[in-house]
């Protein structure tokens, strides 16, 4: 049985232990919690390829104890050729390949806007510190997961056709095998560019010329121009106000307004106790009636109908609750959206704080690795709709519906909490199971990570949109869920990939940090 990891130094929560290593590294020379996250993602980008990549997207969630939380959007807009001429003839943008790849990465913009952030901290740390995991890494190659090896034979068929992942992801045109190591030497050598030119040079310098005209010969609609013209940028986090906290995330065009939702409606018809019918019963029926306001209202920032922090009234909050059925569940013809990622937390020794999402969307993303730089390019942009009247249709410069979001949550007693996931349609589920366990019922942190979870929807590229449930929820409650109407099924696995890889860090007014992870996942807890 796992337990929940206890420090006062500083902790960083990966779902690699090598990432989580990286960060808690970098902490142990004295840097801060997001000089321990850039460490952390840059890590994790080599070392878990089937989920994320320099050429994906990130958000970031920063707390400085005493004041209000900085979020950070580094999602990647549409290219400007990305139009309905360039697809024309297509009912759809394709799932993998060079025309897959149709939306900036913003994931590095978004490390250099952290640290900004958290340049009035004291001395930095220089980049080669910094990258120095993730170049070793690179150069000198880890063992393959057993989670990539079987995804990448899951995908085999179609990744194979995407330019350069059979040179980059694949040895000797076979699938990787669990424990075999991986070398990537371009992307060591683009590492290394990034340490010594600085980040910006991923948009404006040698890397951006070097990736731009892959891109363009391949057949992406990205151009140089959009390389040059993107920033990440610093916004206003979503919040909601339950009674002994307040939890903040992402507003669009992430999924933030569903995870704050459905918290703010489970605690209105809290269970008395955790894991029990009620309990999933409630936030069940909660993320049903926040996926719905989610579809009818995330996209991009300026294209959103209303204002998202109005849905989050204690009003309307109120109004949703009062429409669940204490005992009946509501039918559920929903479309889900997939998608796959990491979330990684760090805690340093002055209460600093980041909850911090990275992605390529699909796994392996486009599948597309480009020749010179070795960055494998995200397909964040398929969630656009071709369709001009589609509230997420496809327009340059536009910004994709994301499944992301990292979630922070600042307790009335002087707790902050970071917390979150992988998993798509799972993330707000996933947060509300981790954090209703921990926060409103009292179990420990590890505990409330580790319990058996459950998932309403797709994730994983899986089609069908019904309730699964881990093996380990006792047949009684399977069976009280089912009578109510649920469409479930119980997959065979006690610890299922379905479910994500969370984790969590929770710091204590007197500087006590605990920290959870995941044991879904190859991940760790790393403190000092």
């Amino acid at each position: 049985m796992l337990h929940t990891q206890r420090s006062y130094g500083g902790s960083c929560v990966a779902s690699h232990h090598l990432a989580a290593s990286a960060g808690r590294d970098v902490l142990k020379q004295g840097g801060n919690a997001v000089e321990a996250m850039v460490a952390a993602a840059a890590a994790i980008a080599v070392v878990y390829p089937h989920m994320n990549a320099l050429g994906g997207d990130g958000f970031w969630l920063i707390h400085e104890p005493g004041k209000s939380p900085v979020a950070i959007d580094a999602c990647g807009p549409a290219a400007q050729l990305a139009n309905g001429d360039f697809y024309a003839g297509e009912s759809h943008i394709p799932e993998r390949g060079p025309k897959a790849a149709l939306t900036m990465a913003g994931t590095i913009s978004g490390w250099q806007e952290a640290l900004n952030v958290a340049a009035g901290w004291g001395n930095a740390l220089p980049l080669t510190t910094l990258l120095a995991d993730a170049i070793r890494h690179a150069d000198e190659g880890v063992a393959v997961s057993q989670s990539q090896e079987t995804l990448t034979a899951k995908h085999l068929e179609r990744l194979r056709q995407s330019p350069g992942f059979s040179d980059a992801l694949l040895l000797d045109g076979q699938v990787p095998r669990e424990g075999e190591r991986l070398r990537q030497p371009r992307l060591a050598k683009t590492l290394k560019r990034l340490a010594s030119a600085g980040l910006e040079d991923f948009y404006r310098g040698e890397l951006a010329a070097s990736m731009a005209k892959d891109l363009e010969a391949l057949g992406s609609p990205l151009r140089l121009a959009d390389f040059h013209a993107y920033r990440a940028q610093q916004v206003t986090p979503l919040h909601v106000r339950l009674n002994d906290a307040t939890l903040y995330n992402l507003p669009a065009p992430t999924q933030g307004m569903a995870s704050l939702m459905i918290l703010g409606i489970y605690e209105r018809v809290k269970a008395a106790e955790p894991n029990g019918f009620d309990h999933l019963h409630g936030l069940i029926e909660a993320t049903k009636r926040a996926f719905m306001l989610r579809d009818r209202y995330v996209t991009d920032p300026h294209r959103v109908p209303t204002p998202l922090q109005e849905l989050l009234s204690e009003e309307r909050i109120g109004a949703e609750a009062a429409e669940i059925n204490p005992n009946q569940a509501l039918p559920w013809p929903h479309e889900p959206a997939p998608g796959d990622t990491i979330w990684m937390g760090t805690v340093d020794s002055e209460g600093r704080s980041v909850s911090f999402i990275q992605s390529i969307y699909w796994e392996f993303g486009s599948g597309v690795v480009l020749p010179e730089s070795g960055v494998l390019w995200q397909n964040r942009g398929i969630s656009f709709s071709l369709d001009p009247d589609d509230l997420r249709g496809l327009a340059p410069g536009r910004k994709p519906f994301h499944t992301l979001n990292p979630a922070l949550a600042l307790f009335n007693d002087g707790r902050t909490m970071v917390y979150g996931t992988m998993g798509g349609e799972g993330q707000p589920q996933t947060q509300a199971a981790v954090f209703s366990r921990y926060a409103l019922h009292g179990m420990p942190l590890q505990q409330a990570v580790t319990a058996p979870r459950w998932l309403l929807g797709r994730t994983w590229g899986e089609s069908s949109t019904n309730l699964k449930l881990e093996e380990r929820f006792d047949d009684r409650l399977v069976a009280e869920l089912a009578t109510a109407g649920h469409d479930v099924e119980v997959l065979p696995e006690a610890f299922s990939d379905t479910m994500g890889h969370a984790g969590g860090i929770v710091r204590h007014p007197n500087g006590l940090i605990e920290s959870a992870h995941d044991p879904r996942s190859n991940g760790g807890a790393a403190s000092v």
